[in-house]
């Protein structure tokens, strides 16, 4: 993975049209209509700039739930909850402001850093945290669920840097933050 001058805060997730990253009871199984053999919308060219993750609690409970293993490979893993656990393999638990994590990662030379989950990002996007945003559409009205963007964050500017458009009917979005 190679070291960027400067380190980026990205976002790089899947929502349907009307917004939600999962449904009200946090299942993604409607996320499984739109997996194609071969094709992964971008995601190894992403992750391999990336030697951080930062994700919710919720998130890598349902992860786990599902028997995933972690697609992320050898990068380091930082769990944002509010109960303290003790580090499990290459993954440790953070219980301090978001802000001054992502700080302290920033100030340090390395790779991009991955933000997932619903409750991380929001906090991220008030603070102003988030460099890029990498948005997968999916083309499915879910109704209700879990949105991407929740209210009480500040407005921010973006810049269309890409877009591009699948077999699946998924639409790829990639923003840059502008203020």
């Amino acid at each position: 993975m190679p070291m960027t001058e400067q380190r980026k805060v990205i976002v790089y997730i899947a929502m349907s049209l009307d917004g939600f990253i999962a449904k009200p009871n946090g299942e993604l199984d409607w996320l499984l209509h739109f997996n194609n053999a071969g094709e992964d919308y971008g995601y190894n060219e992403f992750i391999n700039t990336v030697d951080t993750v930062i994700m919710g609690r919720k998130t890598y409970d349902k992860i786990v739930e599902m028997g995933y293993e972690y697609p992320h490979g050898e990068r380091q893993y930082i769990i944002w909850t509010h109960n303290e656990q003790p580090p499990k393999k290459n993954f440790s638990f953070y219980t301090g402001s978001l802000k001054g994590l992502i700080t302290d990662l920033k100030s340090q030379p390395g790779g991009n850093i991955y933000i997932d989950g619903g409750v991380t990002v929001s906090e991220c996007m008030k603070h102003h945290l988030v460099d890029e945003y990498i948005i997968s559409i999916i083309p499915i009205l879910l109704g209700d669920g879990i949105p991407l963007f929740s209210a009480g964050r500040p407005e921010e500017h973006l810049m269309l840097k890409s877009s591009r458009g699948y077999e699946t009917g998924l639409a790829q979005l990639h923003f840059i933050r502008t203020t």
